[in-house]
């Protein structure tokens, strides 16, 4: 039988220091990085999307929180996207909240 990591319940303080995604589509995708509880939000430079390209875009951020959300949106009807992978390079900066 194989060894079993036990989850201890603790979280980790996680910073967020970029994003990169494949996306195809027509129009501007506006991304956030915002908490759960939606204290902290970070607007992140739109991707301007193509129906085809050979580039993942990687926008830069600086954000740090327990568990982060990344939102996505379109603001015109007419506009469509689709996104194949997502990356978010985060490091853990703390273990757990002291209580």
């Amino acid at each position: 039988m194989a060894n079993k990591k036990k989850s201890t319940g603790e979280e980790s303080e996680y910073h967020v220091v970029g994003v990169r995604m494949r996306v195809t589509g027509v129009g501007t995708l506006n991304m956030a990085l915002t908490d759960l509880s939606q204290v902290q939000t970070l607007n992140l430079v739109p991707f301007t999307m193509a129906t085809s390209t050979r580039i993942e875009p990687t926008r830069l951020t600086n954000f740090q929180s327990q568990r982060t959300r990344l939102e996505g949106n379109v603001n015109v009807i007419s506009e469509y996207f689709r996104i194949s992978k997502i990356i978010i390079f985060a490091k853990p900066v703390a273990v757990e909240y002291p209580m």
